[in-house]
């Protein structure tokens, strides 16, 4: 009666694992991937959409560089 208790909880970790795995796999399909030029052009278009401060610095004014 013991083993059958122990099978049953190995056999629940593993339609877990499976079911965990599967969603992993659903999502990861979902993921788009987009060719450097295209993701370049699109973060260009997202700056040029950051409003700049009334003293003319734009959307990087007051970030100092590392190691300054």
């Amino acid at each position: 009666m013991q083993r059958r208790h122990w099978k049953l909880l190995g056999l629940a970790g593993l339609a877990g694992v499976a079911a965990t795995g599967a969603v992993v796999a659903r999502n990861r399909r979902e993921h788009v991937e987009y060719d450097p030029d295209n993701l370049r052009a699109k973060l260009h278009d997202r700056l040029g959409d950051v409003p700049v401060n009334g003293n003319g610095a734009g959307p990087h004014a007051g970030v100092s560089a590392p190691g300054s």
